[in-house]
């Protein structure tokens, strides 16, 4: 299957589109301001028309395979396996992980196979400017090389905590040529950086494309970021096929913030999850613990609510005002979900479990020291769910078949080093000072 083929399958889907509204069930929708409406409706009409049009698809395709760099790598895990196993206290055979290398693509993570895929629209919408909120800084890393590839003036917002944590990525995006506006307002962290850059958007929709990065937001972004990372699942299948011999994966496991990768690698299985083949599970932040109100958990302990202009599951107080999430991931601090998973939530399609920081920083020990990969810490709370994953399950492994887990690996950890250090309360300069080396417990 070519790159070509891999796109028109990833973006030829009708029946599992939203409604007109663009709602999943009750979720989703357009909960934005009255000046906005014409250019989500040209948006819509310009993305309908795109992903059924060859131009489109072979363009997209040839930037996904030059540029970006797909189809990205699925790579058995042997060390990390029998890690789990022994966590989990069954038999290493039992277990097989892989891992969907989102982290070799261009940039570092899955974040550019929908910039790209946005801005070859906004140039065809004639549009000059993109802006992008962005958290971890990978949207808006990926955001900043796309505009400079296409020639575009380029604004990010990003919350002022996050500006500090994610320092490297925040000199990345200035050196391609990106403004980067620091938001002190609220928690200062991805949930305020999506604020402002609705307002900018309101003020400047004529020459403005605002790069949403994840499957949030007002429609059609939640469908139309869905199906430019749709190609991570469809490649994943057809690699997964061919690695196990025509077996299928038993759970794909993900991290979920607003939950675009998760998206990405859920969606081309959902025929095999109507079926009962293949279990769907997404990973939230559990922050200092769900029961401490410090967390980036809506689909574990929030309620239906309106944020960043679609209905979807959202932390919010007993007055409905939005709470402050937390996560040492800058990528899931994030107080909502999109509104497919919200959808999926509700219908049993997947099931979402969460990992605390300290459970994120033994996952990311835990690759590094069994496969020789720095993770983003998105990423780590999926790889620290796979020991509570094997556990709970040690009763399908009985049948005597092996236990086969296919996890998306979103993005790279080069970005989370400092954020690391500073939570352990070590000095870079100080090298492998004692306590660096995790135990693997």
């Amino acid at each position: 299957m070519s790159t070509l083929d891999i796109v028109r399958a990833a973006l030829g889907r009708a029946e599992d589109t939203p409604d007109t509204s663009g709602h999943y069930g009750p979720y989703g929708g357009r909960y934005v301001p009255e000046t906005l409406m014409a250019a989500l409706d040209e948006l819509s009409a310009a993305y309908d028309a795109a992903r059924v049009d060859p131009k489109f698809q072979a363009e997209l395709a040839e930037y996904l395979s030059e540029y970006v760099g797909r189809p990205t790598a699925l790579t058995f895990a042997p060390r990390l396996s029998a890690r789990v196993a022994d966590q989990a206290d069954v038999n290493a055979e039992q277990i097989r992980i892989y891992l969907k290398r989102e982290d070799l693509c261009h940039t570092g993570a899955h974040k550019i196979n929908n910039t790209i895929g946005q801005l070859i629209l906004a140039k065809a919408l004639g549009k000059t400017r993109i802006i992008a909120e962005t958290g971890a800084g990978q949207h808006g890393v990926a955001t900043a090389t796309a505009a400079a590839f296409f020639g575009l003036e380029c604004c990010i917002y990003m919350g002022a905590e996050d500006v500090k944590r994610q320092s490297l990525n925040v000199f990345r995006m200035k050196m391609l040529g990106a403004e980067v506006i620091p938001v002190s307002a609220g928690s200062k962290t991805l949930k305020d950086a999506m604020n402002e850059a609705i307002r900018d958007w309101v003020t400047n929709v004529r020459t403005t494309h605002y790069v949403i990065g994840s499957v949030a937001g007002p429609h059609p972004y939640p469908m139309m970021v869905r199906d430019f990372q749709r190609v991570i699942g469809v490649e994943a299948k057809k690699q997964f096929l061919k690695k196990e011999d025509g077996a299928l994966p038993d759970y794909i496991v993900a991290c979920v913030g607003g939950g675009s990768n998760a998206m990405g690698i859920f969606h081309p299985f959902l025929s095999e999850v109507a079926e009962g083949k293949v279990k769907l599970v997404g990973v939230e932040a559990a922050g200092y613990g769900l029961e401490s109100g410090k967390h980036g958990a809506p689909l574990a302990l929030g309620e239906p609510g309106v944020l960043h202009g679609s209905l979807s599951y959202v932390l919010q107080d007993q007055f409905g005002q939005i709470a402050e999430a937390h996560s040492i991931s800058a990528g899931l601090d994030y107080p909502g979900v999109g509104p497919e998973h919200s959808f999926f939530k509700d219908e049993h399609i997947a099931v979402y479990g969460s990992v605390t920081d300290d459970e994120a920083l033994v996952g990311f020990r835990d690759m590094a020291e069994t496969e020789g990969i720095l993770a983003a810490l998105e990423s780590s709370h999926a790889i620290a769910y796979l020991r509570k994953l094997v556990a709970d399950k040690k009763e399908d492994l009985k049948s005597g078949e092996p236990m086969r887990i296919l996890l998306c690996l979103s993005g790279r950890g080069d970005k989370d080093v400092q954020a690391i250090a500073d939570h352990l309360g070590i000095e870079l300069g100080d090298g492998l000072a004692p306590g660096v080396k995790g135990s693997g417990s």
